[in-house]
């Protein structure tokens, strides 16, 4: 079992509960710094970091030379408006529309706002043809974000309950049901917002077969795909963005970047095809933070690391651990399924408790996360070795035992 909390503790949750909105289960931890994929508490814990601040802490901790970039540019400013032409930000653009394949970027502060920014952009480019598109399509287990467009196409109770009504004409059907896409696809779709891999639901990929049918949809009624490419992005499966996995690669119009592309600091990207581009207009959209200087500087050392080499080392570890899971799933019995790509994996678990098993792998100072249907999904920093995973694989092994 977890231990007792401290006096110490408890009088530090109680000044929390001043503070915060109770909107967080936070983990009984207090976490003094971090080095590489580990992080360690004021009371000496080491604990190794299987998910990564949620998919954000893609360079681990202590990075030199994020931290090196982002001491470079504290010198020169840390925050201008985008009033200002800003070379940091265009070093940053150049690298990621190389990286993603899209032709123009628009830089926000999170995912979520990529999502609010991408709704606005398909409305505009429908209305500025006059055309009237109005419907939205999403999937049930995607999490899209928390603001009032992106709670309207995510689709689970826990987050929408109590705060309705949502956005009008926003249909959510099953993943990779290709039945349903045909049968809700017309003319009035104005877009398809889909996670190539699902998080949130459970490290749910897409299929072959269902993304074909999409595009064959698509071609046939000229709606938009926007791509949530905010978790499953940054590298973590080997490219890029996840989409980069299927031949028909260029089916998105729009995709949504964000958590690891800033290696820790608050950074955003819509991308987008330049017949999107080509719809907005000066003033039309605008946001303070976004594309901040630091946290672009920052995304600079992620962009480059992917560019040279780290992708590859991301396909090999994640087919290490994966290979390894396999074993453990043949010797305990305890495994469903192993999901995922890279190092976005979900491990679903049969005859067993994800979260008491999580809270077991706590004890042995081991952090993941529990999502979906029974499901530990594991999110590390893209820079673990195979040394790491070992340590993992073994304590998860005993646990399961």
């Amino acid at each position: 079992m977890i231990k007792e909390k401290t006096e110490s503790e408890i009088k530090e949750k109680t000044e929390e509960e001043k503070c915060f909105m109770p909107v967080y289960n936070r983990l009984p931890l207090e976490i003094s710094h971090g080095e590489g994929v580990y992080l360690f508490t004021k009371d000496g814990r080491k604990l190794l970091d299987m998910f990564g601040g949620l998919a954000v802490n893609v360079m681990g901790y202590d990075n030199k030379k994020v931290n090196g970039a982002i001491a470079e540019q504290c010198k020169k400013y840390i925050h201008l408006s985008n009033n200002y032409y800003q070379e940091t930000q265009i070093q940053f653009a150049k690298l990621i529309l190389e990286l993603s394949g899209f032709d123009k970027i628009f830089l926000c502060s999170s995912g979520t706002e990529g999502i609010e920014g991408s709704i606005k952009f398909v409305r505009k480019y429908f209305s500025s043809q006059n055309i009237q598109k109005t419907g939205l399509i999403s999937f049930k287990g995607a999490f899209h974000g928390r603001t009032y467009g992106s709670l309207s196409l995510t689709t689970k109770d826990k987050y929408r309950n109590g705060f309705e009504p949502f956005l009008p004409d926003v249909k959510h059907l099953e993943y990779n049901n290709a039945d349903q896409l045909e049968q809700n696809i017309d003319k009035n779709t104005a877009a398809v917002f889909l996670e190539f891999i699902q998080g949130e639901g459970g490290v749910n990929t897409a299929s072959k077969e269902f993304v074909d049918k999409l595009e064959e949809l698509k071609n046939k009624f000229g709606f938009l795909i926007v791509a949530d490419c905010i978790q499953c992005g940054a590298g973590r499966t080997g490219k890029f963005i996840s989409l980069q996995h299927y031949s028909n690669k260029d089916i998105a119009d729009i995709c949504v970047c964000a958590k690891g592309i800033g290696a820790g600091l608050p950074l955003g990207a819509i991308l987008m095809k330049e017949r999107i581009s080509e719809k907005l207009h000066k003033g039309e959209h605008g946001t303070t933070f976004g594309g901040n200087a630091v946290a672009c500087a920052a995304g600079i050392v992620v962009m480059n690391e992917l560019k040279n080499g780290l992708m590859n080392k991301v396909t090999e570890t994640g087919n290490y651990l994966k290979s390894e899971l396999e074993k453990i799933k043949l010797v305990t019995g305890k495994i469903k399924e192993i999901r995922g790509i890279g190092l976005m994996l979900g491990i679903q678990l049969i005859d067993c408790d994800a979260q008491k098993t999580a809270d077991a792998l706590l004890e042995k100072n081991i952090l993941v996360n529990v999502t979906g249907d029974n499901v530990i999904r594991l999110l590390p920093p893209l820079i673990i070795e195979n040394e790491d995973i070992d340590l993992f694989i073994s304590e998860l092994k005993n646990s399961l035992s």
